[in-house]
């Protein structure tokens, strides 16, 4: 064993984290749900969802024999929704298989699953010696050996998985893998805790006092923007909410229909089937995406005649019930704030 992986088995005992939700159980299901929820979010806003997501699926089966729509109503405000979308995918194949995938090779395998996902999934159901290398373990392994330029680039990234593999003890992988994990997120952050980590004394990076450089950041690059009219259509007590393609953003979630800005009355009249008398336009809106910047310009409608038949994908639904249903956090913001 490695003095590194030594140092850190030793801290994760005294110092690591060991109440989180998912952590004392060896059950696949559950630590593969806590590990698909934690991929780019925070712990903390991760435990409501995961309690959430066990009351109302608390096993496999559960989640497989539900509806697209239960799923992402309960992922809803978690973001990254081709998680949750690709979770209730692997489900069903994990069914039609008869068993839980028994090793990091099978389950990568799986819709939304990757390398260090899987690798994370077999070391704390199975006890396999797999490495993992999410983003606080490449920033851990990237300063404590040297490892410079930016971990998105193939070539550093091949470097961080030969030292992640190098590293592995032949004991206590369970414990090492949580120690890695924990160091990253409570000590070796963008902002590291340098006084309180057990292998700060042989850290290239704080050695060179260079822990702000190492690992390099994504190279910055100017989002483009996308605007778009949403079109909050009112009668009564109710609302048009409309089923976003399957795939794309937000796909399989339910939102405000788009229309173009400049003809408001005929999109309604030929495309939704309704008349729309007063409009109002509402406060913009704006959200980040990873490769963009989406400004969302709200039109609120009355609408004074609705169509004798719902088209499909599109759906009447009192505002009550819409707050609850499976939205992006822009639509809930909206319906929030509707009187």
């Amino acid at each position: 064993m490695s003095n590194f992986a030594s140092a850190l088995i030793d801290w994760q005992k005294r110092h690591g984290r060991r109440d989180l939700p998912w952590q004392g159980t060896s059950d696949p299901y559950r630590i593969w749900l806590s590990e698909v929820m934690l991929q780019q979010t925070q712990v903390s806003a991760v435990i409501p969802y995961y309690q959430r997501f066990l009351r109302r699926f608390p096993g496999v089966a559960a989640l497989a024999a539900a509806s697209e729509d239960e799923v992402l109503q309960l992922w809803s405000g978690l973001g990254y929704y081709a998680r949750g979308r690709n979770l209730h995918a692997a489900a069903k194949t994990i069914v039609q298989l008869g068993s839980f995938p028994g090793s990091a090779e099978e389950l990568e395998k799986l819709p939304g699953i990757g390398r260090s996902t899987a690798a994370a999934i077999a070391v704390f159901a199975f006890g396999e010696r797999a490495a993992i290398l999410d983003g606080n373990v490449k920033r851990v392994l990237a300063r404590h050996f040297g490892i410079e330029g930016w971990p998105g680039e193939k070539a550093v990234e091949s470097r961080l998985w030969a030292r992640a593999n190098a590293e592995l003890p032949g004991s206590g992988i369970e414990t090492y893998t949580q120690a890695l994990m924990d160091l990253g997120a409570t000590v070796c952050t963008r902002a590291p805790r340098c006084d309180a980590c057990p292998v700060r004394a042989p850290c290239k990076a704080r050695k060179a006092r260079r822990t702000a450089e190492i690992p390099a950041p994504r190279p910055r690059k100017v989002l483009p923007q996308k605007v778009v009219t949403w079109l909050i259509l009112r009668h009564g007590a109710q609302v048009l909410l409309e089923k976003r393609p399957p795939v794309g953003i937000w796909g399989g979630l339910w939102s405000f229909p788009e229309a173009p800005a400049r003809d408001v009355d005929g999109y309604c009249r030929r495309t939704l089937g309704c008349e729309v008398g007063a409009k109002k336009e509402l406060e913009t809106l704006e959200h980040g995406f990873t490769h963009f910047r989406l400004q969302i310009r709200p039109l609120r409608c009355e609408v004074s005649k609705q169509p004798g038949v719902e088209s499909p994908g599109r759906l009447w639904i009192d505002l009550a019930e819409a707050a609850q249903a499976a939205v992006p956090t822009p639509v809930r913001t909206l319906l929030e704030r509707l009187p």
